[in-house]
């Protein structure tokens, strides 16, 4: 592309085009039709390589092109769209894309990722902290390939959940739409405590033995399958933390392991012996033994909030020292005194370690 020097034409100057002026007598430049052509080519090339067909209507079109070309050379676009309520999006929207889910449940619909869109990428990021469901769905028979090891193909559908939580999706354009980053790559399925009552952004539900429908979550129940740690409802008794084919059809439920210890598996190694993933072993107390001074009839001092007293093994106590079970005389003030028994300790109907309660999470995408 040059100005037409080559040219022979009238009021053109060293190739270059001038205006008429009317005092010198000279006349403006004339277009030369070849380099008229060659200019009007020279952008319909732009417009055809872009993707877009030849339109005498369209006066956008050359922008159009451009951008698409740079998005192909550089998928991530430098627009920002703010949406608040559920549409299909347009390629030109794409870029980063802010939702408002607070107005209720919302589904953002992907334009295909065919070869018109090319690979192009898309930041979805969510500013609300509601509860509504908010889906990033695929056009038609597309896929947004995530956690492909549970589904080779990925699943039509990913779910937004949590202020701040975002995921960068990438076209194909071949009907896939790629995730590059997102605000948590923990593993799905994964158990965790918090320090706060509130769910974290990034995927994160209460660990409660609560039902899920599998048609709104095809992945986690694709995960629950291929756990091992998944059984019946009617079986669920003593496996309340292991997943559930809940009604059997439409539904399933997820692990409970709320007010629990939780204990590593054995694996094999022999101490906790038997156990089957996400069973529940009741209470118990370790088999041990008591023992006294030896001799009855010997003396002891318990502890110094009974002062200036001495018991005597024989005669208060009530037996003498052995490794068997033994019974005691109450009331007995060796054991039964409120100021005694507050120095040793406070009773339980269990044993207890001590312990401090902190909220369970599991990441559900």
């Amino acid at each position: 592309m040059d100005y037409p020097k080559s040219v022979p034409s009238v009021g053109l100057v060293d190739g270059r085009f001038v205006d008429e002026n009317p005092v010198a007598g000279t006349p403006g430049s004339l277009i030369p039709a070849v380099w008229g052509n060659s200019v009007t080519q020279e952008i319909l090339s732009v417009i055809t390589g872009g993707g877009l067909v030849a339109s005498e209507a369209d006066t956008s079109q050359l922008f159009k092109a451009i951008q698409s070309i740079i998005g192909k050379s550089s998928p991530m676009r430098s627009q920002i769209t703010r949406i608040s309520a559920s549409k299909l999006l347009a390629a030109q929207e794409l870029g980063l894309i802010l939702v408002d889910g607070s107005p209720g449940a919302m589904t953002l619909t992907l334009p295909a990722a065919d070869a018109s869109l090319g690979v192009c990428d898309v930041i979805v990021r969510r500013v609300d902290n509601t509860v509504n469901r908010l889906v990033v769905q695929a056009s038609g028979g597309d896929r947004i390939r995530f956690h492909t090891h549970l589904s080779a193909n990925g699943y039509p559908f990913l779910v937004l959940m949590g202020g701040g939580d975002w995921w960068q999706l990438r076209s194909d354009g071949a009907g896939s739409w790629w995730p590059v980053g997102r605000f948590d790559n923990t593993p799905l399925g994964r158990p965790s405590f918090e320090t706060t009552m509130a769910l974290n952004p990034g995927g994160y539900g209460l660990l409660n033995g609560n039902f899920f429908k599998r048609a709104e979550w095809p992945w986690l129940w694709d995960f629950a399958q291929a756990s091992g740690i998944l059984t019946t409802e009617a079986a669920r008794f003593t496996r309340e933390g292991a997943w559930t084919t809940g009604d059997g059809a439409s539904t399933f439920r997820i692990p409970e392991v709320r007010g629990e210890f939780l204990r590593v598996l054995d694996e094999a190694r022999g101490i906790d012996i038997g156990r089957v993933p996400g069973t529940l072993q009741n209470h118990s107390l370790q088999s041990h033994n008591h023992f006294l001074p030896t001799g009855t009839g010997s003396s002891f001092r318990p502890a110094p909030a009974i002062p200036d007293t001495v018991w005597s093994v024989g005669t208060d106590v009530n037996f003498s020292p052995t490794n068997t079970t033994v019974a005691t005389t109450y009331p007995n003030p060796a054991f039964d005194s409120d100021s005694y028994i507050g120095n040793i300790g406070i009773f339980s109907a269990e044993t207890r370690p001590r312990n401090i309660a902190l909220p369970a999470r599991i990441k559900l995408i």
